[in-house]
């Protein structure tokens, strides 16, 4: 039988009895393959991650290291991890045996003497099977592409936008009530737009593994609080009474205080969306001995039995408010249950059905408090004035943004490109350069090297701002020298929290 496959695949045959590697081998070569031979455990760990063979034919007993044992550590390593494993022996040839190494990450296992038709045969299944995997980690690979891609895009608009709500404000505080709610409706679709894209790449971060947490102890009170900032303009707009009832002393959790609070207000938003306007909105808290319990119980249209189970899956939309068309996309409770089983937590949805609201009940566990040191006055940055440097090539962008930073009684100079960005600090002399990373002629990344390589550039405050957020664009700034990696459209808070600008 030949190999369906090219004759530059490369299997490696792993065996410490010469006579049965040699007859593996030439099976294995007479069908087309190219093989590479190695006689145990250590030998295969360090030709695995030199030529990542398509396919390792394993033997159990190695003179070194268990044949099991070599697979987990393989299939354990990132180098390694998609390589295929058949696993052999003429030794372990009990059904005990073979549920073990599969266990243990083998892709198949088979019971010495082999026909050499089963193995070629069993050879070419598997390397199908890989192919397929790879097509597979491809389209996955692509379809993060065109998130961060489209995530980027988006967000570029939404600057200029939410910027020139802002400057709005500051010309005309007093307008009449008709522009007035003109203008709350394009802030409020700007940040429901812009919430929308931040579901959309995390769900993406959370489904591939590359989301981190930030652990620390959180106090409850903190991140439910800053949830009820973020979802309160949607619950006043539907005229919903909100009702929080919260321990009086502190409780803890260990967590990523930012996630915490995304896991709470999107309950609330979802809350809020389907349940009709006037309708009220609670939060309460028990604690256990171990964990804490967190419920948010609406009065809205509750949730049919044959939806329970399904809620919390991805793009699932149980029925809607009778006046709501549809809203979202169903990646919200799927982003929550997919945050909270990071934060080793669980949640669950209870309602007696159609028009009867829903309670939603996060578990999460509990930890000490920290020890918290008394705040020195040399800690607390003095709030002035900056000369601040805007790079940004959406020219509405910069304008916008260095606009908003007048507003504040700073100092602002834009530049469009990288070019333009380095003559500008070498005459400006920021203190601060909110700097786009993909500019017309280099990047920002080439911008801020060439600006931390001068000595007054060591001082400077570098601020990328950019429409990819994923964790790689913010270890890449981090990398290259920025100190604070910010997504479009810009948050002021987030830099007032910082104590960057007044």
């Amino acid at each position: 039988m030949r190999a369906m496959i090219n004759n530059d695949t490369v299997v490696m045959n792993v065996d410490d009895n010469d006579g049965a590697r040699y007859v593996k081998t030439r099976i294995l070569t007479r069908a087309g393959f190219t093989v590479i031979e190695c006689e145990n455990g250590e030998d295969a760990l360090r030709l695995a991650r030199e030529r990542t063979p398509a396919l390792i034919l394993l033997d159990v007993k190695l003179p070194d290291i268990n044949g099991m044992e070599v697979c987990r550590i393989l299939k354990a390593d990132p180098v390694t991890q998609h390589v295929l494993i058949l696993q052999t022996s003429a030794s372990f040839l009990g059904t005990a045996d073979k549920i073990r190494a599969l266990e243990g990450g083998a892709d198949n296992y088979l019971m010495e003497p082999i026909d050499p038709d089963e193995l070629i045969a069993n050879v070419n299944a598997l390397l199908r099977l890989g192919q397929v995997e790879r097509e597979l980690r491809d389209v996955d690979r692509r379809k993060d592409e065109f998130i961060a891609t489209l995530a980027h895009e988006l967000r570029n608009p939404l600057g200029p936008i939410r910027n020139s709500i802002a400057i709005w404000e500051e010309l005309e505080p007093s307008i009449s009530p008709e522009l007035s709610k003109v203008r709350e409706i394009i802030a409020r679709q700007t940040n429901h737009l812009a919430h929308l894209v931040d579901d959309l790449l995390d769900v993406s971060r959370v489904s591939s593994g590359k989301i981190s947490l930030r652990w620390e102890p959180v106090a409850l009170k903190e991140f439910v609080e800053s949830a009820i900032e973020t979802a309160s303009p949607t619950i006043e707009r539907r005229q919903h009474s909100l009702v929080v009832d919260l321990p009086e002393e502190n409780v803890w959790v260990l967590g990523d205080r930012v996630r915490l609070a995304q896991i709470v207000s999107n309950l609330l938003l979802n809350a809020a969306k389907f349940t009709p306007v006037g309708g009220q909105i609670t939060i309460t808290c028990e604690s256990g001995k171990d964990n804490v319990f967190l419920q948010i119980t609406d009065n809205g249209i509750g949730i049919a039995s044959e939806d329970l189970s399904r809620i919390f899956e991805l793009f699932s939309q149980s029925n809607r408010a009778p006046e709501q068309a549809a809203e979202g996309l169903g990646i919200g409770l799927a982003l929550v249950r997919a945050l909270l089983t990071l934060h080793r937590g669980e949640i669950k949805v209870e309602s007696s059905g159609e028009n009867c609201g829903s309670t939603f009940e996060i578990k999460l566990p509990l930890t000490t408090a920290p020890e918290i040191s008394p705040a020195q006055k040399s800690d607390v940055k003095d709030i002035i004035k900056k000369r601040i440097l805007v790079v940004d090539d959406n020219e509405d962008a910069a304008s916008t943004l260095a606009a908003l930073l007048e507003f504040g009684g700073h100092s602002i100079v834009t530049a469009f490109s990288g070019k333009q960005a380095i003559e500008s600090e070498a005459a400006f002399n920021p203190e601060i350069i909110f700097l786009d990373i993909g500019l017309p002629d280099m990047t920002g990344y080439d911008v801020v090297r060439k600006i931390r390589s001068t000595q007054k550039g060591e001082n400077i405050i570098c601020i990328a701002l950019t429409g990819y957020g994923q964790d790689q664009d913010k270890q890449a700034a981090e990398s290259a020298g920025f100190d604070y990696h910010f997504v479009k459209p810009l948050d002021f808070k987030q830099l007032q929290h910082l104590q960057l600008i007044d």
